[in-house]
């Protein structure tokens, strides 16, 4: 059975492409993507090496790896004086506060867990 071409959007700028990939059809060209590349032997790691595709250990260590990176966003509310603590320490630290967030999150959670 023919593959139903996809046509390929030219975007101006990096954010056009982000937006775009965030819809329903972006993720859908990504999946088959992923899997023509799967098939053909053309995947590679972010190193440049080439992924085995006759070896199912590597897809499902890469699997495992991409659901462990995942996100989901979402909106929470945070009391004024805990968001800018966390600014701050940001500030010393030299990254975004959301990074802080997510790792005091993460932290938090690890203690409890």
């Amino acid at each position: 059975m023919p593959r139903k071409s996809v046509d390929v959007v030219k975007l101006k700028a990096n954010a056009g492409e982000a937006d775009w990939y965030a819809t329903p059809q972006g993720r859908l060209q990504t999946k088959r993507e992923f899997a023509r590349a799967l098939k053909e032997g053309t995947l590679i790691r972010s190193a440049g090496s080439k992924i085995e595709r006759s070896d199912p250990r590597v897809l499902e260590q890469l699997m495992k790896e991409a659901k462990r990176n995942a996100t989901r966003s979402i909106s929470i509310r945070v009391p004024i004086a805990d968001l800018e603590q966390a600014r701050r320490i940001a500030e010393k630290t030299g990254v975004g506060y959301q990074t802080v967030l997510k790792q005091a999150i993460r932290e938090g959670l690890k203690r409890a867990g």
